[in-house]
């Protein structure tokens, strides 16, 4: 006899407030509806009721673990407005600060998947090296979360000496590439818990709009890096990472490989940063009347900022797109035949942000 099963938008189950309402028949998923908006921050209309320095404060507080891309985003499309070109070290620095945020976020997520398998090996193993990255953006920023490093014109902290870096950076690859990967991709457990559950074909991937390493996971080669190249990637040769599974082990499977080519950019944009200043300009910055949108590939895909200007000292509109806006309705098309225990997996999968989503 069917039945429903609501959850949310307050349960153990959930990391963040969203509701999931499950029709099932038997222990078998034949429906579920997402419900997001419980949460809601109001982080663009404040942003439009401060100036441009504290508004990039601000929209790095979307998110604490993606905080990085959403002041580079904002920073960006300043910029975009104003005219300003950033000097080419600022550029290299800023694609740095991303990939590392990148690092640390694919790894907490894989940490978390681990985790719902009741895989506690692979989830020390993973958490041990994210801290190692969580110290690094520390020594660069001074801080472990939310980094203070973007301005308008550039950046607001050197890398003064980059090379002490790179050691650190190979011994994780060496980690990643006989540990942690082969954790998830060769254990049979972890095969058998993932490999063809929660799947999401192409064509609704697609159809829902899916972006990042869900997107990516779903064999469409998207990915803002490529496709709209900013920063420094175009010059240090960014490579797409796809798979073509279309489950939970191809949306693991995808980051932990992008895990790999964030260390390569990071290592070539630390051996080869440009001489130069750290920004264009010193002081306040004055942005003229105007508009511009900015992408940006977050952990998670793809985030739009809109940001308009009317000459003042504060921005006249913010608007703010991030990637679990458009991810998270996709789990309609994921859990249908299902089993209701895998449920929780497969909602790991998209790596949902609340905070993004309902800033």
């Amino acid at each position: 006899m069917p039945y429903q099963i609501p959850i949310g938008p307050f349960h153990p189950a959930l990391e963040e407030p969203y509701k999931l309402s499950f029709n099932c028949v038997a222990d078998t998923v034949d429906k579920v509806s997402v419900d997001v908006g419980f949460s809601f921050r109001g982080i663009e209309i404040l942003a439009q009721k401060r100036e441009w320095l504290p508004a990039i404060t601000l929209v790095e507080r979307v998110c604490g673990i993606c905080s990085n891309v959403h002041a580079t985003s904002f920073c960006m499309a300043a910029e975009r407005i104003a005219g300003i070109e950033i000097p080419k070290r600022a550029q290299y620095i800023r694609t740095i600060m991303g990939e590392l945020e990148r690092m640390h976020s694919h790894l907490l997520w894989a940490g978390l998947a681990a985790e719902f398998m009741g895989y506690e090996t692979a989830f020390m193993e993973v958490f041990n090296l994210r801290e190692t990255i969580m110290d690094m953006l520390e020594s660069i920023s001074g801080n472990r979360v939310n980094y203070g490093m973007n301005r308008i014109g550039g950046v607001n902290r050197d890398i003064p000496d980059p090379l002490q870096y790179v050691s650190t950076l190979e011994t994780a690859a060496k980690t990643l590439e006989k540990v942690v990967i082969p954790a998830f991709m060769d254990n049979p457990t972890a095969r058998s818990r993932m490999g063809g559950v929660g799947i999401l074909t192409k064509e609704d991937a697609i159809a829902w709009g899916t972006v990042g390493p869900v997107a990516r996971a779903s064999g469409l080669a998207i990915d803002v890096r490529s496709d709209l190249p900013y920063l420094a990637y175009e010059e240090l040769g960014f490579r797409i990472v796809t798979q073509e599974s279309c489950d939970v082990q191809a949306r693991v499977v995808v980051r932990a490989l992008e895990l790999l080519e964030s260390i390569r950019l990071i290592i070539a944009a630390l051996k080869g940063l440009p001489a130069g200043p750290l920004r264009a300009f010193e002081g306040l910055p004055t942005i003229p009347a105007g508009e511009a949108t900015t992408y940006c590939e977050a952990p998670r895909g793809e985030v739009f900022y809109y940001v308009a200007s009317d000459g003042s000292d504060k921005p006249a509109r913010v608007r703010i797109r991030t990637p679990s806006f458009v991810n998270i309705p996709a789990l309609e098309a994921m859990m249908p035949g299902q089993q209701f225990a895998n449920t929780s997996l497969i909602q790991a999968s998209v790596d949902p942000c609340l905070s993004c989503t309902d800033r």
